[in-house]
């Protein structure tokens, strides 16, 4: 497993685990004929028999004819055969992508250390700029972002475990206490001793109704909303919030959401087709980022991953953005149910593909 692999992409801290591409991911690689996806997997057609490289030049298959495998010897063995235009089984990685992997690997074994722009383009012989401008494009974030994001994943995952605060903002490698709290801790999305408690010490006030998509759950702190969630049933909305502050007070009120459950039940009704709720939730400057085109989305309209990472100025950055629309907390006041595929395809939705086809068939009906 690559370092890139593992962590090229952007993920929220309550995720803790990074994990390697998911098949949405990987699709949406084949579908924006991504070069930098080459080597990391092939995917390969039913109805050819063929395997090729994401970036293949070749005529795009239907998503239900493609399966994907971590390398050609995989590909083959399952009975496939190296496509002649791309040539998968003579790929060799590119050494921009080789280059940034290793990076990516020494960045997580010294997170403990000072990792300044000038001492990572010393350990693999490039000018801090051109660092910089590969390492943005490969992963989709800064470099300094990147070694941000894991030292705030580090830092909750010490939390949770129990460290104290101070030990667990050492060990995750910020240099002190005034510099995690200058820069990192509003990132966390609560303070870092309420983290450690699992959220323990807060309130969460919630209300349940019923919707043209099933039970939906709007969950709010002192500062604003931080959950809206679907299920089949009253048990798997609370179920949703519970995982997200395993040691929070908890209450249900329904008389104090009446506002925001007022707005979204408007929001069916096409009263209030963009809901403008405060918002209170955890999520990297990459996630705000992505969120806040979502929000600009007009209802019933829609657009796609890599337009989304066009518009924020990292085309390469399509995957990091689905991802980030599957780490959405709160569904409808980030209408994430609005972005797709390149080809048409709805992929996935934290709450169901068949509910994100319902929001959009329902925002259609309404926009007549």
């Amino acid at each position: 497993m690559s370092a890139i692999e593992n962590v090229l992409k952007t993920t929220t801290l309550e995720d803790g685990d990074l994990n390697l591409l998911t098949e949405e991911e990987k699709w949406s690689a084949v579908v924006t004929r991504n070069r930098f996806s080459d080597g990391r997997f092939v995917f390969a057609v039913r109805s050819t028999g063929i395997y090729c490289n994401p970036s293949c030049p070749a005529k795009r298959p239907r998503r239900a004819q493609v399966l994907f495998f971590l390398s050609p010897k995989e590909a083959e063995l399952s009975g496939f055969r190296p496509c002649r235009r791309c040539r998968p089984n003579q790929n060799t990685r590119s050494p921009q992508i080789a280059t940034i992997d290793r990076l990516c690997a020494y960045i997580m074994n010294n997170l403990d250390k000072k990792l300044t722009l000038t001492i990572l383009s010393a350990q693999v012989g490039l000018s801090p700029y051109y660092l910089q401008r590969i390492f943005k494009r490969i992963v989709g974030v800064s470099p300094r972002q990147y070694i941000e994001t894991l030292r705030l994943a580090k830092m909750k995952q010490s939390l949770l475990r129990g460290e104290t605060v101070t030990r667990a903002i050492y060990s995750a490698g910020f240099s002190s206490r005034s510099r995690f709290y200058e820069n990192g801790s509003h990132k966390l999305g609560m303070s870092p001793g309420v983290l450690r408690r699992g959220g323990a010490g807060m309130r969460i006030s919630y209300a349940i109704i019923s919707s043209p998509l099933g039970r939906l759950l709007v969950g709010r702190t002192e500062f604003g909303i931080c959950a809206v969630c679907f299920g089949d049933s009253d048990e798997k909305v609370k179920t949703a919030l519970f995982e997200q502050y395993p040691s929070a007070d908890l209450q249900r009120d329904d008389g104090a959401l009446a506002d925001p459950v007022s707005q979204i039940a408007k929001y069916f009704a096409r009263e209030e087709p963009n809901l403008d709720l405060p918002l209170d939730i955890q999520a990297t400057t990459f996630q705000r980022r992505v969120w806040a085109k979502i929000r600009s989305i007009p209802y019933g309209g829609t657009t796609t991953y890599s337009k989304i990472a066009g518009a924020l100025g990292q085309p390469q950055a399509a995957r990091a953005v689905a991802r980030a629309c599957a780490t959405n907390p709160v569904a409808l006041v980030v209408p994430c149910h609005r972005v797709i595929g390149e080809d048409g395809e709805l992929r996935g939705y934290r709450w169901g593909k068949e509910r994100k086809q319902q929001l959009l068939q329902l925002e259609h009906r309404n926009n007549r």
